[in-house]
């Protein structure tokens, strides 16, 4: 199987590459490949499965554009498409979302790690004396993706990861008042970031499952940057991507079979 996961900055883009990266690597250091649009994209390759991973810029907008250029380029010379060869041999089989994140305390404490069972669009709507209406609300759409239940239970389990809803919003909070009525929305969220539903439209666009896996750097609340623990959620990301590798390996070999 073939998929993409989808990074919004290098430094996250390094860390899930370090976690694919046998050691000693045989193949030296990759080194990133650049799409139209002028994205950078990574490949490691590992038994049965070769990963592709893109850095898409911050945001639910720069992660959606960002993850069809490369869907959309995938196509581009695969069997039955025509067309030259692009930068893949073949099409996705899956779109991951991954980075760092805001933890909702204190499920999802600092260095610790979040698989999505659902990936949701928080802030998407319009703010009403009665309070805020999502899309969904207003008729205009949808604000969840769900991953598959299966893939997402045992990505969680390997890497110890909780299994819970992670938010994606525009505005990172910084308060607690916004916690709080982020919380009160979503009791049971477990993270939020920023990039998880762009990914998720534009891999549905396709035909593609998605799924999402945050590192916790920070506590969703007030905005305290001493507090913050990137460095160690950076790690985790790494640690979670080397146990997450056979988990994908073994879902799309799965797939394969069932098709």
């Amino acid at each position: 199987m073939r998929a993409l996961i989808v990074t919004a900055v290098a430094a996250e883009a390094d860390s899930v590459v370090a976690g694919l990266t046998p050691h000693p690597d045989p193949s030296g250091s990759p080194e990133p490949r650049t799409l139209p649009g002028g994205y950078l994209i990574t490949r490691r390759d590992l038994p049965g499965l070769a990963l592709d991973v893109l850095v898409g810029g911050v945001g639910p907008a720069a992660a959606a554009a960002a993850t069809a250029t490369a869907l959309t380029a995938s196509l581009v010379g695969a069997p039955g498409k025509g067309g030259p060869a692009s930068y893949g041999p073949a099409p996705y089989g899956l779109v991951v979302s991954a980075g760092i994140g805001g933890g909702f305390q204190p499920a999802a404490p600092l260095g610790s790690l979040v698989v999505a069972d659902a990936l949701v669009a928080a802030d998407l709507g319009a703010e009403t004396p009665d309070g805020f209406l999502d899309v969904r609300a207003l008729g205009f759409g949808h604000t969840v993706h769900l991953p598959p239940a299966e893939l997402a239970a045992r990505a969680a389990e390997a890497t110890g990861a909780l299994l819970a809803p992670v938010l994606t919003v525009s505005t990172v909070t910084g308060s607690a008042e916004r916690a709080a009525l982020l919380a009160a929305r979503h009791p049971l969220a477990g993270a939020e970031a920023m990039e998880g539903f762009g990914v998720a439209e534009a891999a549905a666009a396709h035909g593609l499952p998605v799924l999402e896996i945050r590192a916790v750097s920070n506590a969703v609340g007030p905005r305290e940057r001493a507090a913050w623990r990137i460095g160690d959620a950076l790690a985790a990301l790494t640690d979670g991507f080397r146990a997450l590798g056979p988990v994908l390996a073994n879902w799309g070999e799965r797939q394969h079979e069932h098709h």
